[in-house]
């Protein structure tokens, strides 16, 4: 479980590295674990823009973002068929692929304030495949801490505190019952996802480990490993 910023690639923030540091570090370490157990990664990731499968063959770039920085969804992409309309989460799954060494990652965008059942059906589905993947969860927490966005809500804490303890601990039950409306009040990009990822983990056992939970931007980013049990 890694957010999904644009902060995460070094090349965009080119004055401020040493700042963005930490998120970057733990979401490195969380890739270079899933890609030890699985070269072959699925991502889940809510997106307003576009719901549906980006197959490992796609290739996009961070342009839109300030930097023509080129990713691929596999390491054999062609860097000379380049989509430069990739969602971000898109782009961010294959930045971290890149990073982490792993083979290939295709990328299933839902909606980010779908239902909890058709968030946790979609789980249930990825959660049934033929062959073993690693499974990469990208979304931010709310957007309404203090900081930069200028329009915090007291209520961001809480949420984001609660998020974080059910990554923590793998509590599928917790997660499947983050508030629809009040992450939508509150900005939260993951919720969906989250939820999806609760789908996948019924009915298994679970070790979880948080390598990383703050706002250092005004934004909750999320690091943590889930492994069977």
């Amino acid at each position: 479980m890694v957010p999904h910023p644009p902060l995460l690639v070094p090349e965009l923030v080119a004055g401020a590295v040493a700042e963005t540091e930490a998120v970057r570090r733990a979401c490195l370490a969380a890739g270079k674990r899933l890609s030890a157990l699985s070269r072959q990664w699925l991502a889940i990731a809510g997106d307003p823009g576009f719901h549906g499968l980006t197959s490992a063959d796609a290739v996009g770039t961070f342009r839109g973002y300030g930097v023509d920085k080129i990713v691929s969804l596999a390491e054999d992409g062609a860097s000379d068929d380049v989509d430069p309309g990739l969602p971000l989460p898109v782009l961010v799954a294959g930045w971290l692929r890149e990073q982490a060494g792993a083979g290939e990652v295709v990328v299933q965008t839902i909606d980010p304030v779908g239902s909890v059942n058709d968030s946790r059906r979609v789980g249930e589905r990825l959660a049934r495949q033929d062959r073993p993947v690693g499974l990469l969860v990208l979304g931010d927490g709310s957007s309404r801490h203090p900081g930069p966005s200028g329009h915090p809500d007291s209520r961001s804490v809480a949420y984001d505190a609660g998020v974080r303890d059910a990554l923590a601990t793998a509590d599928v039950d917790a997660l499947l019952g983050l508030d629809v409306e009040l992450g939508a009040e509150l900005d939260v990009s993951g919720r969906a996802a989250w939820q999806a990822l609760a789908g996948a983990a019924l009915g298994q056992s679970w070790r979880a480990e948080l390598l990383y939970s703050e706002a250092p931007f005004g934004v909750g980013y999320h690091v943590a490993c889930w492994e069977p049990a």
